[in-house]
């Protein structure tokens, strides 16, 4: 199959991205690419400081994949030695350290979420431990010796904490040089990540003209602001929405977010096209629609992406007979109880709360109901036999038989 033309994957490769560095050298990339009947190797590099991937995540996975539609290499590089040594993008304090062990077991986790969106026809998956954990004392040197200290203290974070008297561990130095070094071993044609890391990816192009390579270009993309509207997307801050949600949970929490994001979460979490992400911003701001009704419309686009439209229309079904017309869905899980059991422990066992201090709090803010009544005390006995309905929050519900 023959590549789509260059002004084709530039359309597409431009879309719902921050800066091209730089753009020209992007395009005669991909010319060559297509003369050549070769492929790029395009480089997105993950750190598995956390088992969980979100659509904030996804904005640059499907970035990647896009790559892959047109016919190019995706390189995808778990950075368990880099998470070890802790990111300080954005952070004004050291990092905490990972073990190899965390990082491994959080990564098993990532590769399976990141092919929910990813390819894997042409994927390459490596580790970057498979060399930055051989290089000798020698071999750091030699690539510390690439890059200055004034170079580094350019650096936003490290110039806010040197000037504010903030402490910055040597090892976090050698981050960005560890990052870039990985541009370096996989001979990177271009290089993927958000805003905040364009310093690392710079460094990236930087080391790789020190080791005589053509540097690549780096595409960045704007961070997701999550479902609060104010606050990066992650875990944390509990409001993401996880590629792994419920197509139910994920409708939800789509339609939860403030009607200003609604532009934005089209234009970095679906395939809108421009011309439609035009109309959708004119017609949100004219008032000629309803933020609500292009607020589902976005809704069932997410769920399709991740599951498909038939799943996203039955999810819009079950949030309309749950919040309009106030009825439970069909399809409640069920439990049987062989004796007496503890509100808290039903809430812990069966995946309703994380654990038992999570449970109490939803009981004391009141966010947990048996047959649409709250409920005020954890260890209440819930008997057999009554057919009780169980309700956490507003969408997880279990009938207990």
């Amino acid at each position: 199959m023959s590549m789509p033309t260059l002004n084709e994957q530039m359309d597409v490769i431009s879309s719902g991205i921050k800066e091209i560095i730089p753009k020209e050298q992007l395009e005669a990339q991909i010319a060559g690419s297509i003369k050549n009947k070769t492929s790029l190797r395009v480089k997105f590099g993950c750190d598995p400081s956390r088992p969980d991937l979100h659509v904030g995540h996804a904005v640059l996975l499907r970035k990647l994949r896009q790559f892959q539609d047109f016919g190019h290499t995706a390189v995808l590089i778990i950075g368990d030695f880099t998470a070890m040594i802790g990111d300080p993008t954005g952070k004004n304090k050291t990092r905490p350290q990972l073990t190899m062990a965390e990082t491994k077991e959080n990564a098993k986790s990532y590769i399976d979420q990141a092919t929910i969106v990813l390819s894997k026809e042409n994927l390459e998956i490596v580790y970057n431990s498979d060399w930055l954990s051989k290089l000798d004392f020698s071999d750091v040197i030699k690539i510390a010796s690439k890059y200055t200290v004034a170079q580094m203290l350019e650096r936003d974070d490290f110039t806010k904490r040197y000037s504010a008297g903030k402490p910055i561990s040597l090892h976090e130095f050698l981050y960005p040089l560890a990052q870039g070094y990985d541009s370096v071993v996989i001979r990177a044609d271009i290089e993927l990540g958000g805003t905040d890391q364009k310093f690392n990816l710079l460094v990236g192009r930087a080391l790789q003209k020190e080791y005589e390579q053509s540097p690549q270009s780096v595409i960045t993309a704007p961070l997701l602001e999550g479902t609060d509207g104010i606050e990066k997307m992650s875990k944390s801050n509990d409001n993401y929405i996880a590629l792994t949600d419920p197509a139910d949970q994920m409708y939800g929490k789509v339609l939860s977010i403030p009607d200003t994001m609604i532009s934005k979460y089209f234009e970095f979490c679906t395939n809108t096209t421009k011309a439609d992400l035009e109309k959708i911003a004119t017609d949100l701001t004219s008032g000629n629609v309803n933020p609500r009704d292009t607020k589902r419309s976005l809704a069932r686009c997410i769920v399709s992406i991740y599951y498909d439209q038939d799943t996203a229309k039955q999810a819009e079904q079950n949030f309309d007979q749950l919040f309009i017309s106030k009825q439970a869905p069909d399809d409640i899980p069920e439990i049987s109880l062989d004796a007496p059991s503890k509100l808290i422990d039903i809430m812990v066992s069966n995946s309703m709360a994380s654990s038992n201090s999570e449970a109490k709090r939803m009981i004391n803010q009141g966010a947990v109901k048996i047959n649409d009544e709250k409920v005020n005390d954890p260890f209440i006995l819930i008997e057999s036999g009554n057919d009780d309905i169980l309700k956490v929050g507003k969408r997880r519900f279990l009938k207990i038989k």
